[in-house]
């Protein structure tokens, strides 16, 4: 009898260790929600990729010893709202959120959680942080572009185009990055004397009718500043402004290889790989608040030849030169 009793407690030891593994180990699996502010798509789809690279290359392994939630926020701020509550409510480590809209949604309803921003222009000016280099709160991240770039991209819109003498920017309403962006472009081109103004649009069909409306009159060029609905109709920009031979400047590559003329900022991307070094020190302890955010140190101008040659312009070989991709 004691022999049986050995191994009948011999073998429920060896059903226990295992379980007990398990359990220790779905205990130690950490969270991450990542609320995107484009579609799931190939340009959403690399943004993961460099992400998730990165937290792998720091030790981080989705479906082992993290677990990372992804919800992709195209269709409106009902929408993104609706994911940003989700995220909460699964209450993880920490959150990445990417774009102003997403960060917005996300920072109305806590301000406990850790959030990882990317893509957000001026998150002083617009009240997230408290300052750059120390945030404070629960938040902190990469930024995009500074606001005092936006002349930036009049300038580039003036050399690729001499002809153009008036400029529409193009922007979405209840969007405060946006807004700035719009103000400061609006301001050098008046310093210049070029007449300028801002068109906040919400759809396909608002789309048109305004760049319709604006192609109406010659000489005539377009910014338009990133946002969820000007990236959800990237292709349709694009094609508007061949059709009424627009020069237009974008902020980002995808634009451009949606068949946009010519784009100039940070490689996205490579905010996408930096922030995991951020949620990789959030998930060993440190503090959003007290990790600074950080600016762009990656940028790219890109530029379409086909969309140039579309629109009848001669692109100088000193431009062409100064940029880091052409597109054919």
């Amino acid at each position: 009898m004691r022999r049986r009793e050995f191994i009948l407690a011999l073998g429920g030891a060896a059903v226990a260790w295992p379980l007990a593994a398990v359990g220790q180990q779905v205990k130690n699996v950490r969270r991450i929600g990542v609320l995107m502010a484009v579609e799931n798509d190939a340009e959403g789809q690399a943004r993961i990729k460099a992400f998730q690279s990165e937290l792998e290359r720091l030790g981080w392994l989705d479906g082992q010893n993290v677990q990372i939630d992804y919800r992709f926020g195209v269709g409106g701020v009902d929408r993104v709202r609706d994911y940003a509550t989700e995220l909460i409510g699964a209450r993880p480590d920490v959150i990445v959120a990417n774009g102003p809209q997403a960060l917005a949604a996300l920072h109305q309803h806590t301000n406990a959680i850790p959030i990882v921003f990317v893509q957000v222009a001026d998150p002083v000016e617009t009240g997230f942080v408290a300052s750059l280099a120390h945030p404070g709160g629960n938040i902190t991240g990469f930024v995009s572009t500074e606001k005092a770039m936006a002349g930036k991209y009049l300038e580039l819109l003036k050399e690729i185009a001499p002809g153009v003498t008036r400029v529409s920017v193009i922007i979405t309403p209840d969007n405060a990055t946006n807004a700035l962006f719009s103000h400061v472009i609006e301001g050098v081109a008046a310093s210049i004397g070029m007449p300028s103004t801002s068109a906040a649009v919400r759809d396909a069909a608002e789309i048109e009718r305004t760049i319709d409306a604006f192609a109406s009159n010659s000489n005539g060029g377009l910014i338009v500043v990133a946002n969820p609905i000007t990236n959800t109709y990237r292709e349709l920009i694009a094609a508007l402004a061949v059709r009424h031979r627009l020069p237009t400047i974008y902020q980002y590559r995808y634009f451009i290889t949606a068949g946009g003329l010519a784009s100039y900022g940070p490689d996205v991307n490579d905010l996408f790989r930096r922030s995991a070094s951020y949620v990789d020190r959030i998930l060993k302890g440190e503090k959003p608040g007290d990790l600074p955010v950080q600016l762009p140190t990656k940028f790219e101008l890109v530029i379409n030849l086909k969309t140039a040659k579309s629109l009848g312009l001669t692109i100088s070989r000193e431009f062409l030169l100064r940029a880091d991709e052409l597109i054919e």
